[in-house]
Parts: structure tokens; C-alpha cells; sequence
């Protein structure tokens, strides 16, 4: 079957090099070669995410993180941070964890804004609160650095943030932000197949976490960090994973972490650009884009053009490109065109040439 290059919001298109990474000889994850990997790879990591702390590996979707960490640092109540489908699910996979949990609910295209969070932490009923940073089914971006810097306020409160389709594709520094984890899945920005996430978490949350009685054991951030320390994993790691990782991020080092931000805002201003050529405008609130998406409006809100968004998808997918439809309560009223992970100037404009090719049909 001929290949469809993905420009969906994840998975994405993962490299030739990234594949050929992960067929490398097996070996023991409990052996000094598993240790060599991982040990190369912790100040790489470390850079990455902006910290002097540890960088886990968990053999796991993003998710197994997420509710873990809801798993180990929730003990009264947490403030789920709610602008799209995907951080209006933390709120019931904090029920379903069996914590209290109250969601602060925003429109969707909207940002989670610091003010709003300010008023419900003084509250003093939560101890925790989890944080989207880049909601990919509105493709909006919340004010991290803003909502982070309540963490000084309310230094006892948990700040957990998802940063899975954002991380990579600009600067988030960790140790700087104050915040108790950072964690990110490394099918989307990373460029890599799924079934891999990082993750770190502040002094602060591993001590908290050691209070928690009914914690788990394979998401616990007590053995993540027990582990890490001797450059292991609680449990059996994906290990051709963690190959294709350390070829990314000797990618990402030889490219430059500055050149791969600049790249990653010159391809998503250029797909910003292809949208308001064709008359439309973009679903977030303005200033509140994603730099690793658009999700561009097609009649969810007033003003701008509207197409037949399947028929668009199926008209460039027909070309050999793979692009989103929409997701949840939005999907036919958005579509969405990700340029995130390795893609170009040069592998845009292909995408935009076959987008051109269909609006024409259209």
C-alpha cells in the first residue's frame, strides 16, 4: 500500500533514521547496556525539559502518566484545567481514580488563564491541579509561564502539566517554571511512534508522592525515581523505543533546540498563512495559537470560509496526505494541519500544494 504522509495531531510522520533506530540488537533493560542507554540520553533529557532534575522513561501512552500522577500527588482535591477534549477527559479520569476533582471549564478555543485558576486555588479545597498546555483538539494554547507563576502563591498545590504535543517545539524549562511535573508522549512533537512518555517531577512532588498510600506501583514516582537514579525503569521499558528516543534526541541536539523552535514557528506561520489566503479563520482565540498546529475554523464560530471538511480530507488524502477532520463536538466545524516533529519549510509546502490541488475541487 503506498504510504499517507500523516500531518494529523499525532501520531505523526516518523523518519526513516527513527525507524532504523529502533531495530538495534535487543538487549537486557536490567544490564549495563540498558544503563549506558539511559545515561546518555539523562543530560540530554534534562536539557531538554529545563532541569537538573531526573528524566523518567515510562512504557506507556501519555495518559498512564497523567492519571499516575493524579494517582500520586492527589490526597484532597484537584482543579482539572478544562479548554478541549482532551483536558476535559482529565476531569474523569480524576473521578474515575476515585479523588474529588472540580473542573474549571472554559470554552473550547479558549485559553485556561491564570486569573481564573487564581480564584479557585484561593479557595484553599485543592492540592493539586492539572494543566494542557497545547489543547490539540482546539489547537489553543494556554499561558504556561502566567499560570506557573501562581505556583509561588500556592506553593503547597501540585502544578502538573501536559506538555505532549508542545514540548520540543519550543522552550519549557522546567526547574525556571516552578512546577511539580512535566510530562510529554513522544508519538507527536518528538516525532517518534507512540507507546513511549517522559516525564520529571520537583523534590517537592516526589516527597508528596511518598505520602500516598494507594499510589500503585507502575506508575509510582517513588520507583521512577528509585530507578532512574541507577539509569533504570520500574518495570520492563520498551527498549526499541528507547533506542528510536536516543536517535532523536542526538537529532534534535545536532539541529539545534533553538533552530528546531524557529522551525517549528516558521512551518505553523506558514500554515496560518495558507489559511487566511483561502479565506479562513483560525478556531482559537487570538494570541492563544498553537505553534505546532492550526486548528482552522470551518463554521464553528462566525466569519471566515466553510468547505465540505471531509470532502477536503478525502481529496488530500487521495494526493497522499493525511489530514484531520475535526475532533469531538468541532469535528466537520474545524479541521486541523499539524507541522509538528520534523517536518520542513520544504514538506509544508507540499502539504499546502495538495491542499491547493483540492480546495479547487471543491
Amino acid at each position: 500500500m503506498a504510504h499517507v504522509k500523516l500531518h494529523i495531531p499525532g501520531p505523526v510522520e516518523v523518519s526513516e533514521k527513527t525507524f532504523k533506530a529502533m531495530t538495534s540488537p535487543m538487549i537486557g533493560h536490567r544490564g549495563q547496556g540498558f544503563k549506558d542507554l539511559y545515561a546518555k540520553m539523562q543530560p540530554q533529557l534534562q536539557t531538554l525539559l529545563g532541569t537538573k532534575q531526573l528524566v523518567y522513561l515510562s512504557t506507556s501512552s501519555a495518559w498512564g502518566v497523567m492519571e499516575g500522577a493524579i494517582r500520586n500527588l492527589v490526597a484532597k482535591k484537584v482543579l482539572n484545567c478544562m479548554c478541549g477534549a482532551f483536558s476535559d477527559k482529565w476531569l474523569d479520569v480524576s473521578l474515575r481514580c476515585g479523588k474529588q476533582a472540580e473542573g474549571l471549564q472554559v470554552p473550547w478555543g479558549s485559553p485556561i488563564r491564570a486569573e481564573e485558576v487564581d480564584k479557585k486555588l484561593a479557595t484553599g479545597q485543592f492540592d493539586a491541579l492539572t494543566l494542557i498546555h497545547n489543547e490539540t483538539s482546539t489547537g489553543t494554547m494556554s499561558p504556561l509561564l502566567e499560570i506557573a507563576a501562581l505556583k509561588k502563591k500556592y506553593p503547597d498545590v501540585m502544578f502538573i502539566v501536559d506538555a505532549v504535543s508542545s514540548l520540543t517545539a519550543l522552550p519549557i524549562k522546567f526547574d525556571e517554571l516552578g512546577i511539580d511535573v512535566l510530562l510529554a508522549g513522544t508519538q507527536k512533537a518528538f516525532a517518534m511512534p507512540p507507546g513511549l512518555a517522559v516525564f520529571t517531577a520537583s523534590p517537592a512532588a516526589l516527597a508528596k508522592a511518598a505520602t500516598i498510600k494507594d499510589r500503585g506501583y507502575y506508575f509510582d514516582f517513588v520507583e521512577f525515581e528509585k530507578n532512574a537514579k541507577d539509569s533504570m525503569t520500574p518495570s520492563t521499558p520498551a527498549i526499541p523505543h528507547i533506542y528510536g528516543l536516543a536517535s532523536k534526541l542526538d537529532d534534535f541536539f545536532a539541529e539545534g533546540l533553538e533552530a528546531r523552535y524557529a522551525r517549528h514557528k516558521k512551518t505553523n506561520q506558514m500554515t496560518r498563512d495558507w489559511a487566511a489566503r483561502h479565506g479562513f479563520t483560525l478556531f482559537p482565540e487570538a494570541g492563544y495559537e498553537s505553534v505546532t498546529l492550526c486548528c482552522v475554523n470551518n463554521g464553528a464560530k462566525p466569519g471566515g470560509r466553510t468547505v465540505d471538511a471531509a470532502k477536503l480530507q478525502k481529496l488530500v488524502k487521495d494526493q497522499g496526505f493525511l489530514i484531520d477532520g475535526g475532533y469531538g463536538k468541532i469535528k466537520g466545524t474545524t479541521f486541523r494541519l499539524s507541522n509538528m516533529g520534523d517536518e520542513t519549510e520544504a514538506t509544508m509546502q507540499q502539504l499546502y500544494t495538495a491542499l491547493d490541488n483540492a480546495m479547487k475541487q471543491l
